[in-house]
């Protein structure tokens, strides 16, 4: 009957076990010096080495003629404890026998001497499964166990043993097997089992069996049942999955946003026979490897799974950043977990797949925090084409030179601020000594108010309010936004008074400030070329006195101000 290829090719000595010489060393130098423990506790990922070190010690310990700590493998103890025969070393798992009375009835067994070899050995594997009335039963024996008696204890999740079972142990941790080392094994397996195994096949093998190689040997068989040489495609085949070429395919489509490219492809891999569940976990793979490469360019090559080349992974870190892979990343690790439970699992990953193509159909904080990131990027990065700033020192311009500046480059009313209006020139003012009393009306001509000389002196502020808070922007960074929101100030000038009116208490204190009202009248002053006087009143500016209706405001505006307090920045050559 054929045996699966990681029963027949289970290591016969510790030299043989893969990638845990660390361990291995340990356990034949214990054997050769006899310094051996009555209880052992291997920790570490499945596939790694865990059950086959429990029977090599088992056997080791045993074993009438020992070679450098090794089992002989051909003495009476080690053929019987590796065909069953021999009774006294017994391995339970611990998941179909996790009972308290479980436990009892092997304590119980425990102190007999053993019939056949030196040491009665019992292997649990999976000991985290064990109730917590199991262990308590486990814990005496342990503590003052005979001397024919030892434990070896594995389990995949160290987290779950007591503190209490882990003190009394020497506890082993198998590490992940490196992919190289894997590799070399599988190429050796092949060569022995008469299989053409290319370098590139065994090499995918080993990065798909992440650590283990009883997963290894268990892909080596799936694919061992064709008559061609097992290259990388033969694998792909095989196994279902899509493949690196179309995976980074696939990866550039949903970083240029093409959904329906995206689409199209996942169609046409379904249609091919590729695995949901497969591909999305290759463009989660993917997707991780690309955050590692940005987060960590340097120390964290050694992280990578190291199955695509480096234009590629370089071509697809320029698409994506940091936060959209982060976005990605999750997004796929939700779908995997929900697949299982899925009716449709075809459905869900297309509505996976349109989700990381629109960003702006992700709801959650991750994906609004990636498009607010894309903001910034643009915002970094949006200087206009037109705007050249040559090399020098920047500092801040004086009034006179904003002045001639924009003397020299406004020549027309088409340059005019939104604000103002093309006006006439103003007529010349007469002196201050002249007097030039308002003739009376006109016998039947009806009394109407007089029409003022100078509409910005004059005017109840609507021509001149506007004005006065340009001229503001820069000054007071923090007021501005009051000061040029409508539906909170309005100011209105006259008789030499320019009345602030405002929505509340709290828009007064924030305008009145001393400082901000001598700015305002100096201001005022230049602008009407007299004296004017500058107050605070809540309430709304009466009608009668020109003010405007209050237009809605509109935040944008506010920062649109806050950036151009910047304009004021020169270079100086």
């Amino acid at each position: 009957m054929y045996q699966a290829l990681y029963r027949k090719w289970r290591p016969n000595t510790f030299d043989d076990v893969v990638g845990q010489a660390h361990i291995t060393e340990t356990l034949k130098r214990q054997v050769s010096t006899g310094r051996l423990s009555h209880a052992y506790l291997f920790t570490g990922t499945r596939g790694t080495g865990k059950t086959t070190c429990a029977k090599l010690l088992a056997r080791a310990v045993n074993c009438e003629h020992p070679v450098n700590g090794n089992p002989c493998n051909h003495c009476p103890a080690c053929l019987g404890i590796e065909n069953g025969s021999i009774l006294d070393v017994l391995e339970l798992d611990a998941a179909s026998n996790n009972g308290v009375d479980q436990v009892r009835a092997l304590r119980d067994e425990a102190v007999y001497t053993p019939a056949a070899v030196r040491k009665r050995v019992y292997i649990v594997d999976e000991v985290h499964m064990l109730s917590t009335a199991a262990f308590n039963a486990l814990l005496k024996i342990l503590e003052e166990p005979p001397a024919h008696l030892m434990f070896i204890l594995a389990t995949t999740e160290l987290h779950k043993v007591p503190a209490t079972i882990k003190s009394r142990c020497q506890q082993f941790s198998f590490k992940r097997i490196l992919p190289g080392d894997i590799a070399a094994r599988l190429a050796y397996v092949a060569r022995e089992e008469g299989l053409e195994l290319r370098g590139e096949g065994a090499a995918l093998l080993a990065r798909l069996a992440d650590g283990g190689l009883r997963a290894a040997l268990s892909l080596l068989d799936q694919c061992a049942v064709t008559d061609r040489p097992i290259g990388e495609q033969e694998v792909l085949d095989a196994l279902g999955l899509a493949g690196n070429i179309e995976t980074a395919a696939l990866m550039e489509r949903i970083g240029e946003g093409d959904t329906a490219g995206t689409l199209e492809t996942l169609g046409r891999l379904y249609g091919a026979g590729k695995e949901i569940g497969s591909l999305l976990g290759e463009l989660a793979a993917l997707t991780r490897d690309l955050l590692v490469r940005k987060t960590a360019p340097q120390g964290g090559a050694a992280l990578l799974t190291g199955g695509y080349d480096e234009n590629t992974m370089r071509r697809l870190s320029n698409v994506f950043q940091t936060a959209r892979l982060v976005q990605v990343l999750g997004l796929l690790q939700s779908t995997l977990a929900d697949l299982p439970r899925s009716s449709n699992r075809r459905t869900d990953a297309e509505l996976c797949l349109i989700r990381l193509c629109q960003p702006a159909l992700d709801e959650s904080l991750t994906g609004l925090n990636v498009r607010l990131s894309r903001v910034e990027e643009l915002l970094a990065g949006g200087v206009p084409t037109t705007c050249t700033v040559p090399a020098g020192p920047l500092k801040r311009s004086t009034p006179e030179q904003r002045a001639e500046e924009q003397s020299s480059v406004v020549e027309g009313p088409a340059d005019l601020p939104p604000w103002e209006e093309e006006r006439p020139p103003l007529p010349e003012e007469p002196p201050a000594d002249r007097e030039d009393p308002i003739p009376p009306p006109e016998v039947g001509e009806e009394e109407r108010p007089s029409q003022p000389v100078d509409s910005r002196r004059e005017t109840g502020g609507a021509d001149l309010w506007p004005g006065l808070v340009v001229l503001l922007r820069g000054k007071f960074p923090a007021v501005y936004p009051f000061l040029s929101n409508p539906a909170a100030v309005q100011g209105v000038l006259e008789g030499g008074v320019l009345t602030l009116w405002v929505d509340n208490e709290f828009t007064k204190s924030m305008v009145g400030g001393a400082h901000i009202l001598e700015e305002l009248a100096r201001l005022a002053g230049e602008q009407t070329g007299g004296s004017v006087r500058c107050t605070v009143k809540v309430g709304k500016a009466p009608e009668r006195l020109g003010g405007t209706p209050a237009a809605e405001h509109d935040n944008l505006d506010d920062l649109l101000a806050l950036g151009q307090q910047f304009d004021n920045i020169i270079i100086e050559e």
